[in-house]
């Protein structure tokens, strides 16, 4: 199934969706199960794939016995470098559409081990169980090598990449004269900031179900781009587009996992065409550490101001673990560049190469990294100037994209520091560190600023207005738990003024009109203007046949005096004047009508403005005096983000950043034991992320902003500024509370009291 029909929304007031709250159109067929993943379709003969990891982080393997594997009853086929079929990719050097350079990881190519947790093998059973069983049968021998796996080791070496990542801004040249500014500055704080390696765990792991007819392929992906999933699986294994359709109507949370199509699904498609049989490949919660992640990072902050606090120096110095095989890049020091005002400033952004697999984009990459680095040292600055961290950057307060020397195309980021800070109690703050407290609890209220970019993509959508008033809503693009489908439904339901009850929205299909994949925050402006476009279409054609109509009541009208509500179009000046949309239909004796229509932005805004998202965070921790145990009691999160579609999903999608950035803050990482360059802590046993009783008192407020330049909508996206900068206001309310600095993300209990 790859459409949902409205009928879970509710309004009493039919043609003012838009900026209401709508609970989740698809939210019936999640909560009873209706709704399918990847891995839950039910698929007649369909096989069942196990993979088998690479015990070793760098060297060959030898060779693998797979001897016992085929034996065990029930077992197809076992797959390796050595029994695989040929595939062309192997010798060539496509990329997806979110490759950085160099060279993509090959499932099976040849005997060489780059990682460990690298797939070596793919056992291939009639159940599950009898695949995973004959899979531990496999008796592999190994060569190895030195391995490189200590980011801190390795930073020495980093470099700066010689290609640059398609869609990734390289660090802004150097403005100004930092060295002498900073050397003048009378107020100066130099930190340097580590970030674990966090990984992506969203609830569905990663899963691929490929049924195989006749040479054509139905894939059943866990991905965030069912065009982009087509488009691979259709180039590397020389398929025509047509013979390659890709379903995604689910996706059970991706946070940037899905935004390249994991080695499950070559490894799916590779049985299925070879054995002409369905093929499911689901990947374990073990092995979702054996990709995908965001990297370790090492940054240096350099800040200089006047003894007023305002910046005078600027320099921020970032390095990146990247795999070997590619060259992994972020926008992480640029931010610092834009988030406040400052005449002279300095980047610098190198990777280094590690045996690890290639991180990914995870929520808001790039700025959750670079942005905690700038906030933590400008909380740091606060207390050298002894400014409150609020004034302080009120008083260098950019006007502008100084990266860029453009204005923005909008920013109420004053309007979000002060309603933030009304409704949290700010101006109650004691200034010392160890200052407030509540019995043996120390008690400290920090703050941070967040920008991520405000983007819209080319995308397109059609639209098909049924005889009996049913309106279908459908583009390619996913839902990975952002509230996609219920933001369609209602720009559907209020452009052609139906009942939301009445629109299917279909999504997350290959066939339907092209759209970019669910990534950076760009999915609302871009598939809701598509759609709006699409409708507004619809109303020109349903206009000029009501009009054409005998007798009709709009016969010498214009489209600019019609309005489109409960199910009618009609005079909006006089509504006693009008026709329902059934009675047009029926008239002209159509079944349907359809428009397809493609929305782009606007080039001449995007070369004049800079559209970014702001929010202002504000967080109260409590700390044991004597335990060092940290609880995050409260924080409040003001959000300008453009027009707010639904301020139900909308509050989620910040409420889940909010949670994400806890994480980040104080318990996730990834840990990496250097002896075996193996990530250690792979499951969620002791992998930490927070859980119910660590999340309290979590506030959002949507500050009113008008954006007519990012998307014809005025959307601004939200799905990834929720997390930005959290981690840095939690960070901040730990200093405050207790007076000692933590910079290593995770701050854990044992750095706290070391």
């Amino acid at each position: 199934m790859s459409h949902v029909p409205a009928s879970a929304g509710r309004s009493a007031d039919p043609g003012r969706y838009v900026g209401s709250a709508q609970r989740r159109v698809d939210g019936e067929y999640k909560v009873t199960g209706a709704a399918r993943y990847a891995a839950e379709y039910a698929v007649d003969g369909l096989l069942y794939g196990h993979v088998v990891s690479a015990a070793i982080a760098h060297g060959e393997i030898q060779q693998i016995d797979a001897a016992a594997a085929q034996a065990v009853p029930g077992v197809v086929r076992v797959f390796t470098h050595e029994t695989r079929p040929q595939q062309p990719w192997f010798e060539s050097r496509y990329q997806d559409q979110v490759g950085p350079p160099g060279i993509p990881f090959r499932p099976l190519k040849d005997r060489r081990v780059v990682y460990s947790g690298q797939p070596i093998a793919l056992v291939v059973a009639e159940s599950l169980e009898v695949a995973a069983y004959a899979a531990s049968l496999l008796d592999v021998t190994y060569k190895s090598e030195p391995h490189r796996t200590d980011l801190f080791q390795e930073q020495d070496h980093a470099y700066v990449p010689p290609e640059k990542r398609s869609g990734i801004a390289p660090p802004p040249p150097e403005r100004g004269d930092f060295s002498r500014a900073l050397a003048e500055a009378p107020v100066k704080i130099e930190a340097t900031y580590h970030v674990a390696a966090e990984h992506h765990h969203p609830m569905e792991p990663h899963a691929s179900t490929v049924v195989w007819n006749d040479g054509k392929l139905t894939v059943y992906d866990k991905t965030q781009g069912v065009q982009m999933s087509q488009a691979y699986v259709s180039e590397i294994f020389g398929l025509p587009p047509e013979d390659v359709r890709v379903l995604s109507p689910f996706v059970g949370g991706a946070f940037g996992s899905g935004l390249r199509p994991q080695y499950q699904l070559f490894l799916a498609v590779m049985a299925a065409l070879d054995l002409k049989r369905a093929v499911r490949v689901t990947l374990s919660r073990d092995q979702m550490f054996t990709f995908s992640y965001r990297p370790e990072t090492i940054q240096k902050v350099t800040l200089g101001a006047d003894r007023e606090g305002r910046l005078q120096a600027v320099r921020h110095e970032a390095i990146a673990g990247t795999s070997t095989f590619e060259d992994h890049q972020e926008v992480v020091v640029n931010w610092s560049g834009l988030a406040y005002r400052c005449p002279n400033a300095s980047f610098d952004y190198r990777l280094a190469k590690l045996n690890t697999y290639t991180p990914a984009d995870m929520r808001a990459p790039g700025a959750t990294l670079g942005v905690y680095a700038l906030e933590a040292a400008m909380d740091e600055l606060s207390y050298a100037a002894g400014i409150d961290p609020l004034e302080l950057r009120l008083r260098n307060y950019a006007e502008q994209d100084e990266n860029e020397g453009k204005p923005f195309s909008s920013k109420e980021l004053r309007a979000c520091y002060q309603q933030g800070a009304e409704r949290f109690g700010w101006s109650k703050r004691s200034a010392a560190p160890r200052s407030m407290r509540d019995g043996r609890e120390l008690v400290g209220w920090g703050m941070a600023t967040g920008v991520w970019e405000a983007m819209m993509m080319k995308t397109s959508a059609r639209v098909i207005l049924s005889g009996d008033g049913r309106l279908e809503v459908a583009t390619a693009t996913s839902d990975i738990g952002t509230g996609t489908y219920t933001i369609l439904a209602q720009i559907g339901a209020d452009a052609l003024g139906v009942p939301i009850e009445q629109v299917e929205v279909k999504i997350g299909d290959s066939s339907l009109p092209t759209s970019p994949l669910e990534g950076g925050s760009w999915t609302a402006a871009s598939a809701g203007s598509a759609v709006q476009a699409a409708c507004h279409r619809l109303r020109e054609q349903l206009f000029r046949h009501a009009r054409a109509m005998e007798g009709s009541p709009l016969a010498n009208e214009s489209l600019d005096r019609i309005e489109f509500t409960a199910g009618r179009l009609q005079v909006a000046a006089d509504p006693g004047r009008g026709v329902a949309l059934t009675e047009v239909m029926q008239t002209l004796g159509l079944e349907k009508l359809a428009a397809e229509e493609t929305a782009s932005p606007d080039k001449e805004a995007q070369e004049k403005y800079s559209g970014y998202t702001h929010s202002a965070i504000f967080a109260e921790v409590r700390v044991d005096e004597e335990l060092g145990v940290m609880r995050v009691t409260r924080i409040v999160n003001a959000v300008a983000g453009g027009k707010i579609l639904n301020p139900k999903t909308a509050r989620s999608q910040i409420i889940g950043g909010m949670v994400f950035g806890h994480g980040m803050a104080l318990e996730e990482q990834s840990e990496m034991d250097h002896r075996f360059g193996r990530f250690m802590n792979h499951n969620f046993a002791e992998y930490h992320i927070p859980v119910n009783a660590d999340i309290h008192d979590l506030e959002v407020i949507f500050v009113e902003e008008h954006d007519d330049k990012i998307s014809p909508i005025g959307v601004k996206g939200l799905g990834e500024i929720g997390v930005v900068g959290t981690a840095a206001a939690i960070a901040n309310a730990i200093y405050h509370a207790t007076g000692k600095r933590v910079r290593d993300l995770p701050i854990t209990i044992d750095k706290l009291i070391a």
